[in-house]
Order: C-alpha cells, then structure tokens, then sequence
C-alpha cells in the first residue's frame, strides 16, 4: 500500500516503514505528524482524491531536524570586476512512516 501526500509544495510517494526527507516541518525530534493532504491512495482499493482524498491521512514520526549539504552559487559578470559568490544550506526534516489510514 503506498499513497501521495502534498507537503512543502511538494507531492512525495510514501509507503509505511519509509523515511523521507521533506521540507523543514514545525515539530521537535520524536514528534509524531499527520498529514491530511492526501491525492491519492494505493492498495486493495484505489482512492483518487479531487484533489484529496476525503478521511485519508498519513501518520509518521520525526527523526531528526537537519540541513542539506551547501549549494555554492557563483555570479560573475565579465570585463566588469564583478564578483559574488553565495552558500546556502536547505533545512529539512527526516520523517518515518508509520500508517497510511485510507
């Protein structure tokens, strides 16, 4: 059984027992999270949300709140003298799946 869940912007595949990396989520270290946004729902019975899927949630655990490794970016502009050059770091949280209640 496996569904699609929105979160961050983004839809992310989940089935029970994975852990996911998704953006940064308001939740301490063992914290456990719903997620309501489901759109669509995998098994015995298949569910397609318009857009959700209505009583559908998706329930995990929170692992670790981290940071991404950096991203250099670099501007150059040529024959200008110009030079910049810019890190950045994502923050993300590690969640483990623990149910999907369709």
């Amino acid at each position: 059984m496996y569904a699609i869940i929105n979160t961050g912007g983004k839809q992310v595949k989940v089935e029970q027992g994975q852990t996911i990396y998704i953006e940064k989520l308001d939740a301490q270290e063992g914290d456990k999270v719903t997620f309501e946004e489901v759109v669509f729902v995998a098994g015995e019975n298949t569910k397609i949300g318009t857009p959700l899927v209505d009583g559908a949630t998706v329930e995990g655990t929170v692992e670790k709140q981290g940071r991404g490794k950096k991203v250099t970016t670099f501007l150059y502009r040529r024959r200008k003298d110009s030079m910049r050059k810019l890190g950045h770091r994502q923050p993300y949280t590690k969640v483990t799946i623990d149910a999907i209640n369709a």
